[in-house]
């Protein structure tokens, strides 16, 4: 199996998506679903498109994530790899929740009048009191680092079989998915799980009770491990159907605005709808893929910078996002001005702490999950 050539779009797209992250966050203080922090005016329409950007923009993260880790296993031992999942997810995680997530609950209790004084105070005395929502120790936005260390552990001595051996399986992925929709039958496990366990599990981040999202991601970081598995095939495919699959994109989610909209719930209605949502997300991840292997597959400056940032981008951006939303929540300046506010200040103080301190301080270097600079072109 050979996966030793970098794919310069999947760092694009992981930037891409990461960075829309930003702006979805920023966009939850404007809309009426829960959230830390609320805007004093709440603008209804923003939804739409909110609801558009939710239901792909974590799902193709872990297809990219799987697919990260079978080009990193290519390189690899077995015991290696989960050692530096280890230190690249895990150590992050713990240094997030001690240091990062903090302030956002801190904001929230003051908003919220269950905690009144300065930050010092609540870190010194409650900041860590008990769980989330209940308490104050959290991992907040930063849940994708234990699902996807989690996902790495669970699957690596079935991904390095794979690796290793030229299984039936894999033949039998690539012989599926150059059929005539083939592609689409791996909506098929994730729709059962849509429809039979969603319902049932609703979505908490917490990991240990979260089944149907646990459930989810991980058939979705399968796939990415095995679509790259099929070497060539995979990309010559999309090629093929990206035009179909934008069709089915934009069908799938109007369709379920219409259902939204004119329809009851009931068992007809919630079938049909999980049927959709699937078809949907996994419409729009092949359209990112196949039009990021058409025009962004290619080296640069530019995506060599943005693709170390991304990372320490992700465990700082919501921290900032919520402070600045604090201040922001009660003043009469309306949606556009606070959402410049929010997007340029959330990017460019993310920016400020990662080129001026983090990148500047070797030591720092590990706890945001950056690796040494290598002089060979990495493969995952």
């Amino acid at each position: 199996m050979k996966t030793t050539i970098r794919r310069y779009d999947l760092d694009w797209l992981r930037v891409i998506v990461f960075g829309l992250l930003i702006f979805y966050h920023v966009g939850m203080f404007f809309v009426p679903w829960g959230w830390h922090i609320k805007n004093n005016e709440i603008y209804d329409w923003l939804r739409w498109p909110m609801l558009f950007l939710n239901q792909w923009r974590l799902p193709i993260l872990f297809v990219i994530s799987g697919m990260g880790t079978c080009y990193a296993l290519g390189k690899r031992s077995k015991g290696k790899f989960v050692w530096e999942r280890f230190l690249r997810l895990g150590i992050p995680l713990v240094v997030g929740m001690i240091l990062i997530v903090p302030p956002q609950v801190y904001f929230e209790r003051l908003v919220e009048g269950t905690f009144s004084g300065s930050y010092w105070e609540y870190f010194t005395t409650v900041a860590f009191d008990g769980v989330y929502p209940e308490g104050n120790l959290s991992w907040h936005h930063l849940w994708f680092l234990p699902y996807l260390l989690v996902f790495s552990w669970v699957l690596t001595p079935l991904f390095v079989y794979l690796r290793k051996h030229k299984t039936r399986f894999i033949e039998w992925v690539k012989h599926l998915i150059q059929k005539p929709w083939g592609i689409y039958l791996f909506v098929i496990p994730l729709y059962l799980v849509e429809s039979l366990v969603e319902p049932f599990f609703p979505i908490t981040h917490a990991l240990v009770d979260d089944w149907f999202n646990f459930i989810f991601s991980i058939i979705l970081f399968f796939y990415g491990f095995v679509l790259i598995a099929t070497g060539d095939v995979f990309w010559q495919i999309l090629a093929k159907v990206k035009k179909k699959a934008l069709t089915l994109g934009v069908i799938g989610f109007s369709s379920q605005v219409i259902i939204w909209l004119f329809f009851e719930d009931g068992y007809v209605i919630h079938f049909t709808e999980a049927l959709l949502k699937v078809v949907n997300i996994w419409s729009w991840i092949l359209v990112l893929f196949a039009y990021a292997a058409k025009y962004l597959n290619k080296p640069s400056k530019g995506i060599a910078y943005a693709n170390r940032a991304v990372y320490p981008f992700y465990i700082l951006h919501q921290t900032i996002t919520v402070g600045i939303a604090y201040y922001l929540r009660n003043l009469d300046w309306g949606l556009v001005p606070k959402t410049c506010v929010l997007v340029v200040g959330t990017f460019g103080i993310s920016w400020l702490i990662y080129d001026l301190v983090i990148l500047r301080v070797p030591l720092l270097h590990p706890l945001f999950g950056l690796k040494g600079r290598s002089k060979r072109k990495p493969a995952d």
